[in-house]
């Protein structure tokens, strides 16, 4: 029977996730270099990041400090990366 980290491992959900056209070239390009996929360079990239993301102060924090959120960013240029092409 599988424990639940082995069943963690293997469950592979399908997510769409949206980057601005030229970072996603920029993975794309990566992904070839080292002839993995897009999947696995954002997720070694989440697993070097994510300790300084956690720094980051959340919204709450923010608006219990009185400060204001940040603009927002425009997701007009941006591409899907479950493909492996930009859009055009």
């Amino acid at each position: 029977m599988d424990s639940p980290n082995d069943t963690n491992r293997s469950d592979k959900r399908k997510q769409s996730l949206y980057f601005p056209v030229e970072m996603l070239r920029e993975i794309q390009i990566e992904a070839n270099r080292q002839d993995r996929s897009l999947s696995w360079i954002v997720q070694q990239a989440w697993r070097l990041a994510r300790g300084e993301i956690r720094r980051f102060p959340s919204v709450n924090d923010a608006a219990d400090a009185g400060t204001h959120e940040p603009e927002e960013f425009s997701v007009n240029d941006a591409v899907d990366a479950d493909t492996h092409e930009p859009e055009e």
